[in-house]
């Protein structure tokens, strides 16, 4: 499906994407750990090559140039994504998107010995021109997950909040932990700069999903 919009600098944008056919994209943690790596790897103006880097070194300390967007948010599900991004430049999102989905489906489909598309057509992607909504897009991304424990939780509420907050912090494919407060390389993944202050404390941030889990 077309968009019926043109992305614009400085502003946010919900962008996802999922399997074709609600296909399975990713199937094991090597699989959610790769994409993770191209979601800083393709985030650069700077031609990268994996195996130009040193044995033994991180991703994460490759030295990009400019990027094509920030990225506030993102959490990786079984068959399909959610990232929150944030145009600099004319033409970011849609170059950024375009090296992110080459570069994964290439990957996934050597790995598992498949042919044709990986993705359900193009990204799609939702303007998030009010404040509200933006805030609201925070926590949905990161509490996507809570999907995989309890399906219904929107609208029964959420069962079990201790086993929330376990399935949110022990999950290492978004960027959850790293408003939370953990310290880790994939942090390097996220743009903070050019989001709200709400973006920043953890205390806040905690605070904020909390209130999302508790009234859905």
């Amino acid at each position: 499906m077309e968009r019926k919009f043109k992305f614009s600098e400085d502003e946010f944008y919900h962008v996802y994407n999922r399997g074709t056919d609600k296909r399975l994209i990713f199937l094991d943690d090597d699989d959610r750990n790769y994409f993770q790596k191209l979601l800083y790897l393709s985030n650069s103006t700077k031609r990268i090559i994996l195996r130009d880097l040193p044995s033994g070194a991180s991703v994460y300390s490759i030295k990009r140039e400019d990027t094509f967007v920030d990225i506030g948010a993102y959490t990786l599900m079984p068959n399909h994504f959610h990232l929150l991004l944030y145009e600099k430049n004319e033409g970011g999102i849609s170059t950024f998107m375009g090296k992110l989905g080459t570069a994964y489906a290439m990957y996934f489909n050597k790995k598992y010995k498949r042919t044709g598309g990986l993705f359900e057509g193009s990204f799609k992607a939702v303007h998030a021109d009010e404040d509200g909504y933006l805030e609201y897009l925070f926590s949905y991304i990161h509490l996507n997950l809570i999907k995989l424990i309890q399906k219904d939780w929107k609208i029964v509420g959420i069962k079990n909040l201790d086993e929330a907050h376990s399935c949110l912090d022990g999950y290492r494919y978004s960027s959850y932990g790293d408003y939370a407060g953990n310290v880790r390389e994939e942090g390097l993944i996220l743009n903070k700069e050019s989001f709200p202050e709400y973006f920043l404390g953890a205390k806040d941030f905690k605070k904020l999903t909390d209130e999302w889990l508790e009234y859905g």
